[in-house]
């Protein structure tokens, strides 16, 4: 979470309609990359009675609401200017576990580290993981999460068995993958209605290890060679990307193709919380805690130039193709390494801007992103390529094809240079027939939005919206920038 005051909580106590607001719940908020900010009054509820009292508090004071999990998307889709921000973390009970049919009953705020260290000892994973393990199950499925085995299982959202939500009108419906509605929840950004509690279906596992093979591909024509190799078997697939290589060399990263192991053993010790739990300094010394500060000693284009390139190097000269184990924590969540990394990236902050490009114009698009990078000096300093497959959810970002994330510091000063530098490779995405997300948008422009939702999709949002929050309810900024 970014809470610029404090994070005590407040017990809410909404006795009559009034048309004031106390002002020790107005907050400072930003999303994940601190770039955007907002002033909302800040509500923490522990029950869906009290969400609903915030839902009342809004209609009696001409206000409107937010919905916000941990804080990890990371533009403007979870802060909203004086609006009422229901912020449900603090609803985080697990609600039951039941191993033998490997399905997790939780409330809204459970994040998915909590789901991790409840279901890992009787043998079971998540499904699906975002590279961060701090999201909660409501905001992860509000953003419908994807993660490295998107083309091998698809979204989080399809490991859904129900969900309740509750609507803006004090309805709350319990939904099934049987149900239309089902589909047009999950991905809405929480514009529709707040998912409350969900059930979700567990990744039976014998060992918390994978067998990870890496390679150095030296283009872009190498790397996508790479993924339809490993395709047809791996478990998990993703590559970083090089963003200051250019010419023959753009595209040159490492890839990571990662499979479950298989172990006989009745129990594995790899199963324990502390074979995952990742370490607390780094060389064995230096406490990670303060990381960040070194980092923030690289977090510029010289420095970032040679850490990319010290990386491919490192990777083609002692790794490449190689294989090693690695626990599933380690492997899953690299964001969650180094504490306050986003640190790094102050004063300004920095945007992740991701694309979703058809495979068959994949190579054409990112290389025409990379170049636009280096033509404007603005070159990514991280870049993440990954493989997806088409799911039927209405707000969907998924292809048959790859992504490329891509992590931006924000120039001091002068964000409109790098606003105009994703404009352009926004229109690049839409002449391919790509897609984008809402948990990593910072810069689509409405028009964005219409081409590549499509007008059907944002009638049957305004339909839906028309029925479950009859009265605009639900915003945020991001709801704001592209839709109102």
């Amino acid at each position: 979470m970014a809470y610029r005051l404090s994070e005590a909580p407040i017990d809410l106590e909404i006795t009559e309609p009034t048309r004031s607001l106390p002002q020790e719940r107005l907050v400072a908020l930003t999303g994940y990359g601190m770039r955007s900010e907002a002033d909302g009054y800040l509500f923490r509820p522990t029950s869906i009675e009290e969400i609903r009292e915030v839902f009342d508090l809004a209609k009696a004071t001409g206000r409107r609401v937010c919905l916000r999990g941990a804080g990890r998307s990371y533009g403007d889709a979870n802060i909203g200017a004086e609006s009422l921000i229901v912020d449900i973390s603090r609803m985080s009970r697990i609600l039951s576990w039941d191993p033998a049919a490997g399905l997790l009953d939780c409330e809204a705020g459970v994040t998915i580290e909590d789901m991790w260290r409840t279901v890992l000892e009787d043998g079971y994973w998540p499904p699906v993981v975002s590279g961060t393990m701090y999201p909660t199950i409501a905001g992860a499925l509000a953003m419908n999460i994807h993660g490295k085995n998107n083309f091998r299982v698809g979204t989080l959202g399809e490991q859904i068995v129900e969900m309740d939500v509750l609507f803006p009108t004090g309805e709350l419906q319990t939904l099934t993958p049987a149900d239309e509605l089902f589909y047009q929840i999950i991905g809405s950004a929480g514009l529709l209605g707040a998912i409350v509690r969900a059930k979700v279906r567990m990744k039976h596992i014998s060992s918390g290890d994978l067998r990870v093979f890496a390679s150095s591909p030296r283009s872009w024509d190498e790397q996508i060679a790479t993924f339809e190799q490993f395709e047809p078997d791996a478990d998990y697939m993703v590559s970083w990307i090089d963003c200051f290589a250019a010419g023959a060399s753009s595209g040159r990263g490492q890839f990571h193709g990662a499979w479950y192991v298989h172990s006989d053993e009745p129990y594995s010790s790899s199963l324990r919380p502390e074979h995952q739990d990742l370490p607390d300094t780094v060389m064995g010394f230096l406490p990670k805690s303060v990381v960040w500060r070194f980092l923030k000693l690289f977090c510029n284009r010289p420095g970032m130039r040679f850490i990319n390139g010290a990386k491919h190097r490192a990777g083609a000269l002692l790794g490449d193709h190689k294989i090693h184990h690695q626990s599933l924590v380690g492997f899953s969540f690299l964001l969650d390494y180094v504490p306050n990394w986003r640190n790094a990236y102050l004063p300004a902050g920095f945007i992740q801007y991701q694309s979703f490009i058809p495979k068959e114009h994949a190579k054409e698009v990112f290389s025409g992103q990379v170049a636009y990078q280096q033509e404007a000096g603005l070159e990514s300093y991280l870049g993440v390529m990954k493989r997806h497959r088409p799911d039927k959810f209405l707000f969907t970002h998924a292809v048959d094809g790859y992504s490329l994330a891509l992590d931006f510091k924000v120039p001091k000063n002068d964000w409109a240079r790098l606003e105009r530098l994703c404009h352009r490779m926004n229109d690049l995405v839409l002449q391919a027939g790509g897609r984008f997300y809402f948990a990593k948008d910072s810069t689509l422009r409405r028009q964005d939005a219409q081409t590549y939702l499509g007008q059907e999709t944002l009638t049957t949002f305004q339909t839906l919206k028309s029925t479950h929050d009859p009265e605009n309810l639900l915003t945020s900024e991001l709801a704001k920038r592209l839709f109102e």
